[in-house]
């Protein structure tokens, strides 16, 4: 017999409150592994809170977040999608993220704008590739975090599993505050360890029903209960005083603890359900409302005036300092999406852009709903938005008050990694090929396009396979160009296997007037920490009695810098090495920066030609999810792309394999898994970072 029964109505008016203050603000992300739930989490949060009145599925291609018809066609979330909406009278802007490897740059621009981010696992799968590799971008960031372990209700859930893969790959401290109903198809509700009672969701009713707990989950959930506070006393110690004075803790202080712990990182509040059946979603909002970080939590945002450091708080009275982290090319327009960090921006205000010193006027401020917008009057310290009428404002770009200039640190942008020959079928087009390409870099800074000075070719690099094949694709449909695709290259590396000590060179240049001279020293050795270190130059100056002034040591490691362009093996850059400057001299007329930059530049050409090196090719980790009966294809597959195993795991007739392979032999990988496994398997992968080329592949590199 049911008691204290409660319902909730969709769209009530708790949903559509405006906040009050910055306080009342939650800034967000979705982040997770592809097909783990995002998407389909958003689009409850958005029925949910009255923001859409229908529910978008994925498989039906109705989503709100995923609106591009690239993203609809192929099913995943390409582009990172903003939305707004309201939850007891907080204001919350939620980002959508890709949980694709090859658009991890859009999570990065996201996660460097947000104030908090739901994590969402796949109750079966547990913490997956992209889970980690998103996670470890939320660490760079210090974005604190709540999980939701979603898909409760599939064959093989088991929330206990994805925890420990949570505990042992993130490292973290999982405190979980739910405990499953029933699991796969009985999967019906939630126990609340921290108020004790059952949440459960009926198929004739859109929200919970609060109920007492199952009898038969009595026990367990009172075990589970106090395995939360001792763990919570364990980070804690305001708990940890009540906890051994009462041998217990009150909801208050449980309540207040996790938000603590959750706001420093020290620990991680999990919650669970299933959003593609509507059970989990409610509470997830008030956990998102309880724990997470408004504007105002966070400390100031630090920026650089000059040689000085500044600080603005999330004031909408302080001066306007914001973050453009996201360009977008419109039918109606270019939109620019900002996150409001400090002061207040009204339509038709002047900002500067603090990059260039360049004041734009800022035409209109949009609400954004994905691909449809709400017009604003103003914008204040918290809000994340987009603008109409900003012109040469980039991805990274901090707008600021003219009279109090504020330069912010913007988001780290990935090196590509695998490059395309891209060239237009029909001459007429190449003028409108360039303009497109120049378009699709300025949305997407983590494409980049260059012109091979031997081919003449227009060369399209990006973050992978897939991200070219969109790329190339949005050419196709949004500016009418057929375009012809080569076949895709990686971005090979040259470094130092054993370097060369003592190396002079001198440049002496005469011809009228005034001469150059510049005498320098180089000693050129491996940099040895790898792979962090792969991409990495490291430049010393170990030279005394000031035979070189110290602007020619400058001039001369950027010289070195110049050099380090196209390598002697095959005009690959090089990376991973250390120069030191060890001895040099001057002539009192004809030394200069521009003398020594050269001789910097000619020395370690030299000083290359005459060391050993290495060539080095991007290497991915691959985790295959295969049947069991397709496995030894799988495996000899993989030792034929040089494909390195790393764990095997077998699950419910299904294995999981996860291997080192280099990026350049998986180009039509997934078309040759799905013949060897009946089309049963899947894969994703990882960047590693980079790897030596063995002799006989890279003679056939260099041969090409």
């Amino acid at each position: 017999m049911r008691t204290n029964t409660q319902h909730l109505s969709v769209g009530s008016t708790r949903s559509t409150l405006s906040p009050r203050t910055s306080a009342d603000v939650r800034n967000l992300g979705i982040l997770a592994h592809v097909d783990a739930g995002k998407t389909t989490v958003t689009e409850r949060i958005l029925f949910l809170t009255g923001a859409t009145h229908k529910r978008g599925e994925v498989h039906d291609g109705t989503t709100v977040t995923d609106f591009d018809t690239q993203e609809r066609d192929r099913g995943i979330t390409i582009f990172a999608a903003a939305v707004s909406c309201a939850w007891d009278g907080h204001r919350i802007n939620l980002i959508d993220t890709p949980g694709h490897v090859d658009f991890a740059d859009e999570v990065e621009r996201s996660l460097r704008v947000l104030d908090g981010a739901v994590a969402v696992f796949d109750a079966v799968a547990g913490v997956e590739p992209q889970s980690e590799s998103v996670w470890r971008q939320a660490d760079r960031y210090d974005v604190p975090r709540i999980a939701f372990v979603n898909k409760l209700d599939r064959a093989g859930a088991d929330l206990d599993a994805a925890v420990a893969s949570m505990r042992e790959r993130l490292r973290t401290v999982p405190l979980v505050v739910q405990l499953p109903i029933g699991l796969e198809d009985e999967f019906t509700g939630v126990v609340d360890l921290l108020r004790m009672r059952a949440l459960v969701w009926r198929p004739d009713h859109p929200t919970y029903e609060v109920e007492p707990v199952p009898e038969a989950l009595r026990e367990q959930a009172h075990r589970r209960r106090h395995e939360l506070e001792e763990r919570v006393a364990e980070l804690h110690a305001a708990a940890m005083e009540e906890y051994c004075a009462t041998s217990t803790l009150r909801t208050p202080t449980l309540t207040a603890a996790l938000r603590d712990l959750t706001l420093s990182g020290e620990g991680v509040v999990v919650l669970c359900g299933s959003a593609y059946r509507n059970r989990g979603i409610e509470p997830l909002l008030e956990a998102v409302v309880s724990y997470l970080p408004s504007p105002v939590d966070v400390p100031a945002v630090r920026g650089t005036h000059g040689d000085t450091v500044q600080e603005r708080a999330a004031d909408p009275e302080a001066p306007f300092a914001g973050l453009a982290f996201k360009v977008n090319a419109t039918a109606t327009g270019r939109l620019t999406y900002v996150r409001v960090y400090s002061g207040t921006i009204t339509k038709g205000e002047t900002v500067m852009d603090a990059g260039t010193g360049r004041t734009e006027r800022i035409g209109r401020i949009l609400r954004v709903q994905a691909d449809r917008h709400a017009e604003l009057d103003r914008a204040t310290a918290g809000d994340i938005v987009a603008v109409v009428g900003l012109k040469t404002s980039r991805a990274g770009t901090t707008l600021c008050s003219p009279g109090a200039p504020l330069t912010l640190e913007p988001p780290a942008v990935a090196a590509s990694v695998v490059s395309v020959a891209v060239e237009s079928h029909r001459s007429t087009d190449t003028g409108r090929l360039s303009s497109a390409l120049a378009r699709l870099v300025e949305e997407d800074p983590s494409l980049a396009v260059r012109v091979d000075r031997e081919t003449g070719q227009t060369v399209l690099s990006g973050m992978g396979e897939l991200h070219l094949e969109v790329a190339v694709e949005k050419i196709r449909r949004a500016h009418g160009i057929e375009v012809g695709v080569g076949r895709p290259q990686v971005a090979y590396r040259e470094t130092v296997v054993r370097g060369v000590s003592g190396l002079v060179y001198r440049h002496v240049k005469q011809d009228g007037g005034a001469g150059q001279f510049a005498h320098v020293v180089l000693d050129v050795e491996r940099l040895e920490a790898q792979p962090e270190a792969a991409h990495t130059f490291v430049f010393d100056s170990t030279v005394t009695g000031g035979r070189v002034p110290q602007e020619y040591v400058r001039a001369v490691e950027a010289g070195c810098r110049d050099a380090l362009a196209d390598g002697p093996l095959g005009g690959h850059p090089v990376t991973g090495l250390r120069v030191t400057l060890t001895d040099g001299a001057t002539h009192s007329k004809d030394s200069s920066e521009m003398a020594f930059r050269t001789a910097g530049r000619f020395a370690l050409r030299e000083a290359l030609r005459a060391a050993v090196l290495e060539l080095l090719e991007p290497v991915v980790e691959l985790t295959a999810t295969v049947p069991d009966d397709g496995v030894g294809g799988v495996l000899g597959d993989l030792a034929a792309r040089r494909g390195r195993v790393t764990a095997s795991t077998t699950r419910s007739g299904t294995a999981t394999i996860t291997a080192t392979v280099p990026l350049a032999e998986l180009f039509g990988y997934a078309s040759r898994l799905r013949s060897r496994t009946q089309g049963r398997g899947t894969f994703t992968t990882r960047p590693m970072g980079y790897a030596g080329v063995p002799a006989a592949v890279s003679a056939g590199v260099l041969g090409r």
